[in-house]
């Protein structure tokens, strides 16, 4: 999940619970305590989130990006066109 998808899904979770509690006839002090543990719960569980796709990825070594990368560029390059170092300027 991306950071903005999780900002404005985190906003529209803290509206809702500032709603419920107006609505329920909340005093100020409980409205804005609910608030702050939900924001902090939501916290905590994209920080959790986020550990665990890091710890699940296995690491790769440089010469393998490297050769992905190659890959991919040459893969991009047209099947009659060549690279070459030295190019005629006509």
């Amino acid at each position: 999940m991306s950071l903005p998808k999780f900002i404005v899904g985190m906003m529209f979770a803290l509206a809702i619970v500032i709603g419920w509690s107006y609505f329920d006839g909340a005093p100020l002090g409980t409205i804005v305590l609910r608030t702050v543990v939900c924001a902090v719960i939501i916290q905590a569980g994209y920080f959790l989130l986020i550990f665990a796709m890091i710890g699940t990825t296995t690491p790769t070594s440089a010469g393998k990006v490297r050769e992905t990368d190659r890959g991919t560029i040459l893969n991009k390059v047209a099947e009659g066109e060549k690279l070459s170092a030295r190019r005629s300027l006509h």
